[in-house]
């Protein structure tokens, strides 16, 4: 299983009035860490759109564990989890640097589109990047 980590500080307007990071951006950072995790391997967001290559969410999960606040330092963890036909799933998992307890935890499923917004096979040079 292929992972890749990144570093995000916790900025003041992704929290709420207590200071506590607000539950949609954690699907922020999984998208952080998902763009990521394909840049590491060579593979541009920005590069497959213009091609017609369009991968979108079509299902979100995060399970939180403890609330993270305003300037803590976090890891974002990425996991490539399974690869189908059209299909992408990816894990997350996001701590505080140096800490090893789960502040939330999380997956992604992402549907390969082209042009037409319809599904499509993964692109064979994208599907041995990732393999």
């Amino acid at each position: 299983m292929k992972c890749s980590e990144i570093n995000v500080r916790v900025r003041y307007q992704e929290t709420d009035q207590m200071g506590i990071v607000y539950y949609s951006n954690y699907f922020v950072y999984f998208e952080m860490g998902r763009i990521e995790f394909l840049r590491d391997l060579g593979i541009s967001y920005a590069e497959l759109e213009k091609e017609d290559v369009f991968l979108a969410v079509a299902d979100a999960h995060c399970k939180y564990k403890a609330p993270a606040l305003f300037d803590d330092l976090l890891v974002i963890k990425t996991c490539l989890t399974k690869m189908k036909l059209a299909r992408i799933e990816f894990c997350y998992e996001i701590r505080r640097v140096n800490e090893e307890n789960l502040i939330a935890e999380g997956s992604t499923l992402l549907a390969c589109l082209g042009k037409n917004k319809k599904p499509m096979a993964i692109p064979e040079k994208i599907r041995e990047v990732l393999t």
